[in-house]
């Protein structure tokens, strides 16, 4: 693949994942909620799912994709799930303080767990399903990607990701240590909550 071509491919990815969308809603949601243990295999799942509409738009299969209506739906209703449940996790915490060694404001999940909520985060994320099926054609001349030119494609998209999510997350760790009081902190507990509901109800609702 030219050069040219996987910067644009980048640029615009770039763009439009640094845009705030139901992912990383989600994403600053947890690191709020649960600290950074699980995220970054959440972030991995949120990856994977990415390379799973990356790959249906490369393979030129987004109308097969439609005939499988019913498991998408029911990927958005276990993502929106697993969001809730978080949420009353969040909600529930005692407002411990990011500064008290060994808590965390809420059990953080397994790591398979991490894995595949931010797997299905993505499977079932509105915003990435645009990108792929609608906008990536416009990007990338299709008719001339072979195996070589999809894996660089991949390399790229994961790169750019980690780098998206790496931003936010260090923010979001950032903002959380300037939180010392334990009555703030629950209430940042219970912000995130709130939008972890939102998230829940935007990726069940499109």
């Amino acid at each position: 693949m030219e050069l040219a071509v996987l910067l644009f491919f980048a640029g615009t990815l770039f763009a439009a994942a640094i845009t705030p969308g139901p992912g990383i809603a989600a994403l600053l949601a947890r690191i709020f909620g649960q600290g950074m243990r699980g995220t970054p295999m959440f972030v991995v799942g949120m990856i994977c799912g990415d390379l799973f509409w990356f790959t249906l738009a490369i393979m030129g299969l987004a109308a097969i994709a439609t005939n499988y209506a019913i498991i998408f739906m029911a990927l958005k209703w276990v993502g929106a799930a697993y969001l809730l449940y978080v949420a009353w996790g969040m909600w529930n915490s005692k407002g411990v303080t990011p500064t008290q060694d060994g808590a965390t404001a809420v059990e953080a999940s397994s790591r398979f767990t991490a894995l595949l909520a931010g797997l299905s985060m993505n499977l079932s994320n509105p915003k990435v399903v645009i990108f792929y099926m609608a906008l990536m054609p416009n990007i990338v001349p299709m008719d001339k990607i072979n195996l070589l030119a999809y894996w660089e494609l991949a390399a790229t998209m994961a790169s750019v990701l980690f780098i998206v999510f790496g931003i936010y997350a260090y923010l979001a760790v950032s903002a959380k240590k300037l939180i010392s009081s334990q009555k703030a902190f629950q209430r940042l507990n219970r912000s995130s909550s709130v939008v972890m509901v939102g998230v829940a109800a935007t990726m069940v609702t499109r």
